[in-house]
């Protein structure tokens, strides 16, 4: 931070807003599974204005932000769900299969994590609907269905 202030990087910018993105960085470099919506609504901040100074942070601190690991939001829905052990499972296992099909590329991790929970449910017999997965990883139903329906597809599940 002191590195910041020194760049006048604070200027027009609120302490909270630096000090977040600073938080939500250090959450993506140590792959903790956070939204920018989580760290905003912690700190109180706009989400567009955390966008903003996260921007700022990595360009000027020069940060090489990884992308998430898409496994651990399963851990992370499914802790929150309170989902079987055997559902959290077979959703790394349908994940591990997106992977070597490559039908994760340029998806995003959230909803890649609650399509393969959604469909691990499906397959060990537990009901739970899709806007219950959508309200938890913060997604539209929408996203969830058509994900779910991809996988099915590429995965061949159907069948």
């Amino acid at each position: 931070m002191h590195y910041q202030v020194s760049a006048k990087l604070t200027r027009g910018r609120t302490m909270a807003s630096l000090i977040s993105a600073s938080l939500y960085a250090a959450c993506r470099e140590n792959n903790i599974p956070r939204t920018l919506d989580d760290i905003a609504n912690a700190g109180n901040v706009e989400r567009r204005i955390l966008s903003r100074d996260l921007r700022t942070i990595i360009k000027k601190l020069e940060l090489n932000l990884n992308q998430y690991d898409t496994s651990s939001f399963i851990s992370k829905i499914s802790n929150n769900m309170d989902l079987k052990e055997k559902t959290k499972r077979g959703a790394f296992e349908i994940l591990k299969r997106c992977e070597d099909e490559g039908i994760t590329a340029g998806k995003h991790p959230v909803a890649q994590a609650a399509a393969s929970l959604y469909i691990s449910c499906i397959l060990n017999g537990e009901k739970v609907s899709q806007k219950k997965f959508s309200v938890e990883a913060g997604v539209s139903d929408v996203t969830i269905r058509n994900r779910t329906a991809l996988i099915k597809k590429m995965l061949k599940l159907d069948e």
